[in-house]
């Protein structure tokens, strides 16, 4: 399954490649860490990255909402490889996606992005052990084939192209601006108006300290509480540690620390679930007004972490309602009017600038509808094999990365584990590995045991996870460290075999060696 002559450069004259044997979809964090390991760990090996936005970076290049930062810390958000700079711990959309940018080009994997390159759909051909990937380019419509040995998924797992608003009646009465997110006009301008944020997770509780900077006043209405705690913009240990030690080991140490912090703190949170309640209830009383009323807005009626909570840097949502700049307001809307929105309750709230705030939509595998040997695969009717594949589909990976702490830390795993499976492969002459459930019957969940709208609303359209090894989807980095770098590729339910191509191959240069 190493590179073969066809494979070995990604050009040929002015031609572009069309056979790799890794084709990478997504040119944002997932698939540029992707490219990394592959490289350094099978520099034989051809590989693409398909991109169908026209830059890379993913989400950080995607939005730009004002305020746009990162809610988990960079060292760990970061990669393993490639230390971590700055002095801002908690950092805004323009350091990470340089970041992101300088990763690429200091490894070369800028070379192999494709950019404008959607890819539509995949079939594998198990005769052939490839999988023939049909492309559109997003700026002409032209329609193109690639073929590869294996597919990742490093795309994520909501849309880019769109958000996801509810109907709200009335809206079309509005007379003022109703924006989402995710597609922020580069003209509006909120200085000196009136901004109602509708939501209240971490988008919203971004947007609301920002937009306050300017604007008369910014209300942030929310259906629902979330939990929100205060963390430090800066990580004073580990700028501590980038004055006393080489960089490399800085990063080492305040990533480990970090790690540690972040399990702990789930693990503890999960196991007394009314203690923590207590605790952020606490720190939220601290840092609001006397008086205020913490119990309405700031108390969720699900536990910790069931979904994820919202990290505000220094406490500037908290901040920003001490200084009378930002209200929120827990109640439902029961239809839009000309000047903002009535509520539920009979209040009324006046706007210039509405932001729907309201989250996003999932697309699970970069909306790629799959074939294997001409039967399409339904992904609900999947299961997830150790995070990274799906029974009864070969050669294919995709990256989710932890909803309980920084999605890269599981990334960095699972392409560890990629391409330790596809050294085995190599070493034993096969080219093909898929998952079969040795017991069909297996009792499964849904992939993700989150409570977010965005998951719940798709929870239907995504794999499902089984009740026992190797089909768990675990938010265990320990555990995954374990699984994932440690112990053995090889597993009983995961299958291997050689094409017939690959099995003439093997045999034709075992007679040369005989002769």
């Amino acid at each position: 399954m190493a590179a073969t002559d066809e494979t070995a450069t990604q050009e040929t004259g002015d031609r572009p490649a069309t056979s790799f044997d890794v084709l990478i979809v997504g040119a944002g964090i997932s698939g540029i860490g992707a490219g990394y390991y592959l490289q350094r760990e099978h520099p034989g090996r051809s590989y693409a990255v398909l991109e169908a936005r026209e830059a890379s970076g993913g989400t950080w290049d995607l939005f730009r909402y004002p305020g746009i930062r990162s809610d988990s810390d960079l060292h760990t958000f970061g990669y393993e490889f490639k230390p971590w700079r700055d002095k801002d711990a908690i950092a805004s959309a323009d350091k990470i996606l340089a970041y992101l940018r300088e990763t690429a080009a200091e490894h070369g994997i800028d070379r192999h992005i494709r950019y404008r390159t959607r890819v539509i759909g995949a079939s594998w051909s198990s005769a052939d052990a490839r999988w023939t990937v049909k492309t559109e380019r997003t700026d002409t419509g032209e329609r193109t084939r690639l073929t590869c040995n294996w597919l990742f998924a490093a795309a994520g797992y909501y849309r880019y192209d769109e958000g996801y608003t509810p109907y709200f009646p009335g809206r079309e009465r509005f007379s003022g601006t109703i924006v989402h997110p995710q597609h922020w006009p580069e003209d509006l301008d909120a200085t000196g108006k009136r901004v109602l944020v509708i939501g209240s997770g971490a988008t919203a509780v971004t947007l609301v300290p920002a937009l306050a900077e300017t604007a008369a006043h910014v209300t942030m209405l929310q259906r629902t509480p979330t939990y929100v705690m205060p963390v430090p913009a800066q990580d004073k240990v580990a700028n501590l540690l980038r004055r006393l030690l080489d960089e490399d080991r800085a990063y080492a140490l305040t990533r480990r620390k970090n790690i540690v912090r972040q399990q702990v703190v789930w693990r503890l949170f999960q196991k007394y679930p009314k203690a923590a309640r207590r605790l952020i209830r606490s720190v939220n009383v601290k840092q609001l007004p006397e008086g205020y009323p913490v119990d309405e807005h700031f108390n969720p009626p699900y536990d910790p972490w069931d979904q994820r909570l919202c990290a505000v840097p220094d406490g500037d949502l908290f901040r920003t309602i001490r200084q009378g700049r930002a209200s929120v307001v827990t109640d439902r809307i029961a239809t839009f009017t000309e000047n903002g929105v009535r509520l539920e309750s009979g209040r009324e709230l006046e706007a210039d600038v509405v932001v729907t705030a309201t989250g996003l939509n999932v697309q699970a595998m970069g909306g790629i509808s799959l074939t294997v040997d001409d039967r399409p695969v339904s992904l609900a009717d999947t299961v997830a094999y150790k995070g990274m594949m799906l029974s009864g589909v070969p050669n294919f990976s995709y990256s989710i990365g932890y909803t309980n702490s920084s999605w890269t830390l599981k990334v960095g795993l699972l392409c560890e584990h990629l391409c330790r499976l596809l050294a085995h492969m190599d070493s034993l002459g096969y080219d093909t590995a898929v998952p079969v459930l040795a017991d069909p019957a297996m009792p499964t969940r849904p992939l993700l045991d989150f409570g977010a709208g965005y998951i719940q609303r798709a929870i239907d359209k995504l794999p499902r996870q089984g009740d026992r090894a190797p089909w768990l989807t675990s938010m265990n980095y320990a555990g995954d460290v374990k699984l994932l770098r440690h112990l053995p590729v090889t597993d009983p339910e995961l299958r291997f075999s050689a094409s017939p191509g690959e099995r003439a191959a093997a045999g034709s240069s075992a007679q040369e060696v005989s002769a």
